[in-house]
């Protein structure tokens, strides 16, 4: 006899997430989950896109980690409001999470909701958060190899960023087999290089995000 355990935490995430949701689309709020692995530049990918789009969209940010708050003071630093999730061990955030982390942001004066999950490239892909759009970052020096390895988090992603794009000389990174099988996973997903850090390749990253944006905020005023 099997038990599948999963189920029943799932469920209860699920249920969680479709009220964070509700929640989110009531506020006009547009929830962005960022999932990655540790070092493939989560942080300075959310600071390159705080700073393009502070001018048009009030942005909050939660930041997902094992342990530490150093993530977020760094997004506070630059004068953006954000919470701090410490998992005490779990590799992922889970909609019960985000939900006690937006009770603590000013939904109302909000437009744009980052969340930084767990850098993690398997635990995160199943868990709903209530989000409008799951984000993978990968970085160059991680390798092109990992669609292979992990093509879980490649299929469910809507966009996928590749970053430290300005490093790709210096490593064995095909980028034509990487875009190739990505394709094969999920056809849909646009792919942005980007050097997070110098600011290369942001704009059309932020531009999509910014249509999705508008967009998700035209559907719920005529609804």
């Amino acid at each position: 006899m099997e038990i599948d355990v999963s189920k029943p935490i799932l469920a209860r995430n699920d249920s969680l997430a479709a009220e964070n949701r509700r929640t989110f689309s009531d506020a006009g709020v547009f929830v962005v989950d960022l999932m990655a692995s540790p070092g493939a530049g989560k942080t300075s990918t959310i600071l390159a896109t705080i700073d393009a789009l502070r001018e048009r969209y009030r942005i909050a940010v939660i930041e997902g980690d094992i342990a530490s708050k150093v993530d977020a003071e760094k997004v506070k630093a630059h004068g953006i409001p954000a919470v701090q999730i410490n998992t005490g061990g779990a590799c992922h955030l889970e909609s019960d999470m985000i939900q006690r982390a937006a009770a603590a942001l000013p939904m109302e004066e909000l437009d744009l909701i980052i969340v930084e999950n767990v850098g993690n490239l398997v635990c995160p892909t199943e868990f709903d958060l209530g989000e409008n759009a799951k984000v993978m970052i990968l970085s160059v020096p991680e390798g092109h190899d990992k669609p292979y390895k992990y093509p879980a988090i490649f299929s469910k992603a809507e966009a996928i960023i590749l970053n430290k794009y300005d490093t790709l000389p210096v490593f064995d990174f095909d980028e034509g087999e990487f875009r190739e099988v990505v394709g094969k996973l999920n056809g849909k997903a646009p792919i942005f290089p980007i050097s997070a850090t110098k600011g290369d390749g942001v704009k059309a990253w932020t531009d999509w995000l910014a249509a999705r944006i508008d967009e998700a905020k035209a559907k719920a005023s005529s609804s």
